[in-house]
């Protein structure tokens, strides 16, 4: 009987086997080397994704702060649009009365007209702000509501 002592060593000859030799060694299944390459492209996946969402994130932050200037340039130039074409149709008018004093006046109207337009719409949207068809509902719910309540305590002290 050749039995290992708990030193290590082989009772028959006295010496101790190599590290290697220690016995048969056990072979991992095939599928756990799959698994732990998956695990690994999962991890580098993951880890690509997480880059480039710090990325984008970073180029998103640049671009609000470009929308933001790039909108209030937009504003400055559209002013800057809206008082050429307002002195060239003022210069326009000026050639037609033959009078400055005619066009200016005439622009002027022209404005009040639009800025008249202006506060009526405003004032439409205003109002549809407060939502009137809602309010109106809401008003006939509650109105039945308390006439059925009415109707139904009044049943309630008959029967009583």
């Amino acid at each position: 009987m050749l039995e290992d002592s708990p030193s290590g060593r082989d009772d028959a000859d006295g010496t101790a086997p190599p590290d290697g030799a220690a016995g048969p060694k056990l072979a991992m299944p095939a599928w756990v080397a799959d698994v732990r390459r998956l695990g690994a492209g999962l991890k580098n996946l993951f880890a690509a994704q997480l880059k480039l969402l710090g990325a984008e994130i970073g180029l998103a932050r640049s671009g609000i702060v470009m929308m933001l200037f790039m909108g209030l340039a937009a504003i400055v130039f559209a002013v800057a649009l809206g008082f050429t074409l307002l002195a060239l149709a003022g210069w326009g008018l000026a050639q037609w009365f033959g009078s400055w004093a005619w066009a200016l006046a005439a622009l002027a109207g022209l404005q009040l007209v639009l800025l008249v337009g202006a506060i009526l719409v405003f004032r439409r949207g205003m109002h549809w702000l407060t939502l009137p068809a809602t309010r109106s509902e809401l008003s006939t719910l509650a109105r039945e509501a308390a006439r059925q309540g009415k109707a139904e305590s009044e049943q309630e002290r008959e029967k009583a």
